[in-house]
């Protein structure tokens, strides 16, 4: 299916299965056999969105088996987080934010890395006229209102669109070790109680990340340029988008953020 298929308004088309789409061949092969494919089948087109994406609200195709590779990518990124003394060189507060600032972006950078694509359906929430014809008290349309639905269309396509331009750059193994190191270490706008610190070891991934770049690819500055720009588009993913589309279906109404701070040994009673 054309990439412009791909989040068209329903507006536009009267095609059932135009929301549905097949990216990757569940049975692809090498990691060679794999990148071609991204290349050839999809590239991110850079059309802006329909708004009403935005309103519609989507889940995984294949929930069991999507569900289960995320859930190794994001042990993979805890693994990363656990082996890195310098983060548990700074306190527990600092560990605190960094990690509900962070995993997000991080998570999806292990997407990038491990080549996880997924497959989308579309679900539909039952209208407000739809309740009131079927006699819905006030409060049962506040709660269905409140409830959860699926995930934005428009904040999924965002999080395909930055996998694809992963892709189409074919990151290496160090470059994607120097990039984790970029985006756990961003403080972003919150003070930390060791903000020197924490600032002085993203800059230390950034000089190491320039430093490869340029010496692999003949002191062409303009790669390690494209890719601290993706960096900044992964830290608009929203947190909440990623862990509705591949985490609820497993948490149920428990939240990953309670998993994370015990996985990775971080005091919750600051909570």
């Amino acid at each position: 299916m054309p990439a412009e298929k791909f989040g068209k308004c329903p507006c536009e088309t009267h095609d059932a299965k135009s929301i549905l789409y097949q990216i990757l061949d569940k049975e692809c092969g090498s990691e060679h056999q794999r990148q071609q494919h991204h290349h050839s089948v999809h590239r991110s087109t850079g059309k802006k969105v329909c708004s009403c994406a935005d309103r519609r609200r989507v889940v995984l195709k294949t929930p069991e088996a999507t569900c289960r590779r995320a859930s190794e990518v994001l042990l993979k990124t805890l693994t990363f987080i656990r082996n890195l003394p310098s983060f548990y060189h700074v306190p527990w507060e600092d560990q605190l934010v960094l990690l509900q600032q962070n995993w997000a972006p991080l998570f999806v950078l292990g997407m990038a890395q491990q080549g996880v694509d997924f497959d989308l359906r579309e679900i539909s929430a039952p209208s407000l006229l739809k309740k009131i014809l079927l006699n819905q008290s006030l409060t049962d349309c506040n709660e269905l209102g409140s409830s959860s639905l699926g995930a934005s269309l428009a904040e999924v396509e965002k999080m395909k669109n930055l996998l694809w331009k992963f892709w189409d750059l074919d990151i290496s193994a160090k470059e994607y070790a120097y990039l984790k190191g970029i985006i756990l270490f961003d403080s972003g706008c919150h003070v930390l109680k060791c903000l020197p610190y924490v600032q002085i070891l993203q800059q230390e991934a950034q000089q190491a990340l320039m430093e490869f770049t340029s010496t692999v690819f003949h002191r062409n500055l303009g790669r390690f340029t494209w890719i601290i720009q993706l960096i900044a588009s992964l830290q608009d993913i929203s947190a909440d988008a990623v862990e509705e589309l591949f985490f609820r279906p497993i948490l149920g109404k428990a939240t990953l953020n309670a998993l994370l701070l015990e996985t990775l040994s971080i005091r919750s009673d600051w909570l």
